[in-house]
């Protein structure tokens, strides 16, 4: 009996949520090991490049989200020209990769301030090679290869784990644990290629020129900028904003923010491409897939929240050696702030799925506006995070909340 789409998708769905939460489970390895091995004030150091290169990741993720919505497949050796996206992502590639390098006496001493040089060339690694892992993932989604893209998730997240903890069997060096967070990149894509290329080199085209993909990959990078200001870029922001505080009190603060943060955002961030394919395959109108799955998203945020407000404090106590003492109130705040971010990815994937590229990304520039906004506020760090966490991403969804209703009520 063959299997249905419905049937297809859900499996999809456990696959890469599956993955995700193993490359999860390893990426709170990596900041626990990093945090504890390293203490709170060169893990604030560790933390800011973390943060600057999953900024411009996050900000490259774009391309993924393009190319999974331009991609549909084709016969085996029916397509006559070259392939657009690879050609693409190669040159994107190696422009990144000479702009960081390029300009990096402008910015690097004042993001990173101690060994600014020495963190540049992982920074740029890491960025460039991740272009090529965006267009792949997106090249695989298009296709609905979801097996590949699940082990695309896993062995980035555990050659991360396994470099990291490498490192510091020989040496507390930021900048070569900084090489052991970005090489995974180009090493998925090495190991891997051989066992996933089969399932969509020769069977898949991407539905516009080089020309149109270009200016829809800059607005979806625009947006994924944005996006990635909220989330992964979130606590160089904060490490900018409290360099009036102790190295090592903001270093607890962005670990505290890193590990409550993570599960749904990670979680919900992984689903996004597809979340663009089901919605986009929904027909013209898919706002109550979209409410559903946002109604259950913050139903699960709020539940977290009450866990992270009663029981939080004690076990972040304990998972940083009794190095970071945070109130429950806070940690709460920090759980709704990751179910708003989720939600207006939810929302993102939808508008996107309709080809609404200027909304989607105007609703991510506007919470991500609001955010450096309000972090510039003169209030304590605690409170100008706390108020940024939670009215950023409600711009946000306003935004998209009242396109999506406006197309609906059209149809």
């Amino acid at each position: 009996m063959t299997e249905s789409p419905v049937g297809r998708a859900q499996g999809g769905a456990l696959l890469i949520v599956g993955a995700t939460v193993i490359s999860g489970l390893a990426g709170y390895a990596v900041t626990f090991a990093v945090f504890r091995l390293l203490g709170a004030s060169d893990y604030k150091l560790f933390a800011i490049f973390w943060a600057t290169l999953y900024l411009v990741v996050g900000a490259l993720s774009g391309i993924q989200q393009e190319i999974t919505r331009s991609t549909y497949p084709i016969e085996f050796g029916s397509r006559v020209r070259a392939s657009r996206a690879r050609n693409f992502a190669i040159a994107f590639a190696a422009l990144l990769f000479v702009a960081i390098v390029a300009t990096s006496p402008l910015w690097a001493k004042l993001v990173f301030a101690r060994d600014a040089g020495d963190l540049v060339w992982p920074l740029a690694v890491g960025a460039a090679a991740y272009v090529l892992v965006a267009t792949l993932a997106g090249s695989l989604y298009g296709v609905a290869q979801w097996r590949s893209i699940a082990l695309l998730i896993v062995v980035d997240g555990l050659l991360r784990l396994v470099l990291v903890l490498g490192v510091f069997f020989f040496t507390r060096s930021v900048p070569l644990v900084a090489w052991a967070a970005a090489l995974p990149f180009p090493m998925a894509l090495l190991l891997l290629w051989r066992f996933i290329r089969g399932g969509f080199v020769g069977r898949s085209d991407i539905d516009v020129g080089y020309r149109k993909l270009t200016w829809n990959v800059a607005r979806t990078v625009l947006a994924s900028a944005s996006t990635a200001i909220l989330i992964s870029g979130f606590p160089l922001l904060v490490g900018v904003a409290g360099r009036g505080s102790s190295s090592a009190y903001v270093g607890s603060l962005i670990f505290a923010i890193t590990i409550t943060r993570a599960p749904l955002i990670v979680t919900v961030m992984a689903l996004q491409s597809f979340f663009l394919v089901r919605f986009r395959d929904h027909g013209r109108s898919p706002g109550t897939a979209i409410a559903i799955a946002v109604g259950v998203l913050v139903a699960i945020g709020l539940a977290l929240a009450a866990l992270a407000w009663w029981i939080g404090p004690a076990i972040l106590a304990w998972v940083s050696g009794g190095h970071t003492t945070l109130g429950g109130g806070l940690l709460a705040v920090l759980v709704v702030s990751s179910a708003l971010v989720g939600a207006l990815t939810i929302t993102g994937s939808g508008v996107l799925a309709q080809s609404g590229h200027f909304v989607y990304s105007l609703g991510w520039v506007a919470a991500a506006a609001v955010t450096v906004l309000l972090m510039a506020v003169p209030l304590g760090i605690l409170e100008r995070v706390e108020i940024a966490l939670i009215i950023a991403p409600l711009v946000g969804l306003a935004v998209h909340g009242t396109w999506l209703a406006a197309r609906r009520r059209a149809h």
